[in-house]
């Protein structure tokens, strides 16, 4: 399993951005081995944190590629003050089954 994590800082978002935002989420739902997602916001600093989850690296390598990924990422400075980008292999996840999760069915104590 692997996880790419994007964290932002916004700007200000506009009706191009969330046209282009909506586009990818919903390209990104349909890739292979895709998973789900969480997202999180620091209220102190304002920081974003927007976690994906998949079986493969396939389906990363899928939105990477994909035109209005590219599109955004060449136009990030217009909405960000900011990013960065964590592509990590999920070693272990566990809980105690209470909460639903995309690593649920990856669990391994």
């Amino acid at each position: 399993m692997y996880s790419a994590t994007f964290i932002f800082e916004k700007k200000q978002f506009d009706d191009a951005f969330y046209q282009l935002d909506q586009t990818i989420a919903e390209f990104a739902k349909n890739t292979t081995g895709y998973l789900g997602e969480e997202s999180w916001e620091n209220p102190d600093t304002g920081r974003i944190s927007n976690v994906y989850y998949w079986q493969t690296m396939d389906g990363i390598r899928e939105l990477m590629n994909h035109p209005k990924h590219l599109e955004a990422k060449a136009a990030q400075s217009n909405w960000l003050n900011g990013y960065q980008i964590v592509i990590s292999q999920v070693m272990r996840a566990y809980g105690d089954g209470k909460i639903s999760h995309p690593t649920s069915s990856f669990s391994h104590t």
